[in-house]
């Protein structure tokens, strides 16, 4: 099994794979997220408390989850960078930080967005909303480790 993980993580044999993924991935993904957006800001009812505002959940939430998750998934890419040596593990990492930011930023932007009209400001300190934005700050810092150095052997 061990075997076949690592002949799977070698870069020509990973890039054949992902390049006959993609294009299926891609469709499947543009179908799934217009499904999605239509039938949430088009058929679902104004919420009797919310408003209007709520829709913006349907934005929010889930690049909330996404920039956590993508974290996770850097912790474990760069686990096993570091136990197993594994090249493409480091690449994961770099690759992964750009898109995490993104979707923090978004998840920032959306919060703000969202608890304008319903706490009256844009920011409250609150644990969850200041743990987002030091998520920023650590993709941030991940990015500029990555950028720092020539030789990332």
């Amino acid at each position: 099994m061990w075997k076949t993980l690592h002949q799977l993580a070698a870069p020509p044999r990973l890039y054949q794979i992902c390049g006959r993924l993609v294009p299926w991935l891609a469709a499947a993904g543009i179908i799934v997220l217009a499904t999605g957006w239509v039938r949430g800001f088009g058929f679902a009812p104004a919420d009797y408390q919310q408003g209007e505002s709520y829709r913006i959940m349907y934005l929010h939430v889930p690049a909330a989850i996404w920039s956590m998750g993508i974290y996770a998934a850097m912790a474990v890419a760069a686990f096993t960078g570091l136990v197993w040596q594994m090249k493409m593990a480091s690449l994961a990492v770099a690759a992964m930080a750009p898109v995490g930011a993104v979707y923090t930023f978004i998840a920032l932007v959306t919060g703000a967005a969202w608890g304008k009209p319903m706490w009256g400001t844009w920011w409250v300190w609150d644990a969850r909303l200041t743990s987002e934005l030091v998520l920023l700050f650590l993709y941030a810092g991940v990015i500029a480790l990555w950028h720092a150095f020539d030789d990332r052997k």
